[in-house]
């Protein structure tokens, strides 16, 4: 290893560090330079990030022949790893740890740098005021039992008045050059904190993986509305502020604050989802995305069937209550191969009577009966219906 490339190496943790990445960032970009996996703990031995590997150990404490070690060393049993101490001043805050099939000795001086960017995320997260914000953002969606007035009472030892509800909105920079990807988060960060107002003291920023997470009140649903609608125009926003910089967004639902980690997975799916059906520079609203969420997710039956009765409920509510047939014109419709005339003989009405009725089912269920995407949401709803009736 070059002393050129430690030194890019080096300015890239800085790059991470100076866009607001803490110890998750700053893990996923030893992963991707380096090309393994990595793992970083607290010093308890407890999960911080993980990054670049699927078969991570849950902790490399047993795997250590002296858990106290603070230099770069191999792992007992020939487990194809190495690890090191995270280290804040004199003190022993963490362990980082490598994993891989090649030479992973190469990557010491990476990692013990990565290590000690880490230290002054830690250093900064035990007695600085962001640090600390931060610190409880990333606990509170870490899955970890928090029941909400315990969450709320630490919410406020941190200088933070939370919400009622919060709507989570991933933000991920498409990386076109690597050696500039912490500048374009730099400058995404930036334009995303004024758009979506994210700068209050009630609001959550991280920076997880690469992607930037933001977590903005909703107490009112017009507040969620509104942050969908700065989201989805966010591209826009930012090709005026920053034309250089291309992103796709994910937004979650609005849910209580004590399950923003819902939230959060909700908009990472309806990012994946955007980013693979629509392309680069793409916006998914988790609940605009019909079927798409239990398509990736492998819905089980249960969640299908909330899917169904929550897409076809508007239809069911508007004939009960003007005595119409939307729901069934839907479904003998799409029967007869959406052919208007057979429909209307089936239904014995006039084929201008069908036109009528699409275009209502159209403005009641929000969709568009030749966008492919809609038709896809609504002939999933009416077969699981038909299959759980």
């Amino acid at each position: 290893m070059t002393p050129e490339e430690l030194v890019a190496f080096a300015e890239g943790l800085s790059r991470t560090v100076a866009s607001g990445g803490g110890p998750r960032a700053l893990a996923d970009y030893l992963a991707r330079r380096a090309a393994v996996g990595v793992l970083v703990e607290d010093a308890e031995w407890r999960h911080v990030a993980a990054a670049g590997g699927k078969q991570l150990p849950s902790s490399v404490r047993p795997l250590l022949d002296d858990p106290q070690e603070r230099r770069f060393g191999a792992l007992r049993n020939g487990y194809a790893g190495r690890s090191v101490a995270i280290v804040a001043g004199d003190a022993r805050v963490g362990q980082l740890s490598i994993f891989g099939a090649g030479d992973l000795d190469a990557y010491e001086h990476f990692a013990r740098l990565t290590a000690g960017a880490i230290g002054v995320e830690f250093a900064r997260e035990a007695g600085g005021h962001s640090g600390r914000r931060r610190a409880f953002w990333e606990r509170l969606i870490s899955g970890e039992p928090l029941d909400a007035a315990a969450a709320r009472d630490e919410a406020a030892a941190r200088g933070i008045t939370p919400a009622t509800h919060y709507i989570a909105i991933c933000l991920e920079v498409e990386i076109v050059n690597e050696d500039g990807a912490a500048a374009d988060r730099a400058k995404l960060r930036a334009v995303a904190l004024e758009a979506l107002h994210a700068s209050s003291a009630d609001a959550g920023v991280l920076e997880r993986s690469g992607m930037l997470v933001m977590f903005i009140p909703a107490s009112r649903e017009i507040d969620a509305a509104n942050a969908r609608t700065a989201a989805s125009l966010l591209p826009r926003t930012l090709a005026k502020k920053a034309a250089d910089v291309r992103m796709s967004a994910g937004v979650g639902t609005r849910l209580p604050f004590a399950s923003l980690a819902e939230s959060l997975a909700q908009a990472q799916a309806a990012l994946s989802i955007a980013r693979r059906l629509f392309g680069i520079g793409s916006v998914g609203v988790y609940d605009d995305l019909g079927a798409y969420p239990l398509l990736l997710a492998g819905a089980d039956a249960k969640a299908m069937r909330e899917f169904s009765l929550r897409t076809l409920t508007p239809l069911r509510n508007y004939d009960e209550k003007h005595q119409t047939e939307l729901e069934r014109t839907l479904r003998l419709y799409f029967s007869v191969g959406q052919n208007v005339k057979t429909a209307a003989a089936e239904l014995n009405v006039h084929r201008h009577t069908v036109f009528y009725r699409l275009r209502q089912i159209g403005e009641i269920a929000e969709c568009k009966l030749d966008d492919p995407h809609d038709q896809l949401t609504l002939r999933m709803a009416l077969a699981i219906d038909a299959l759980t009736r």
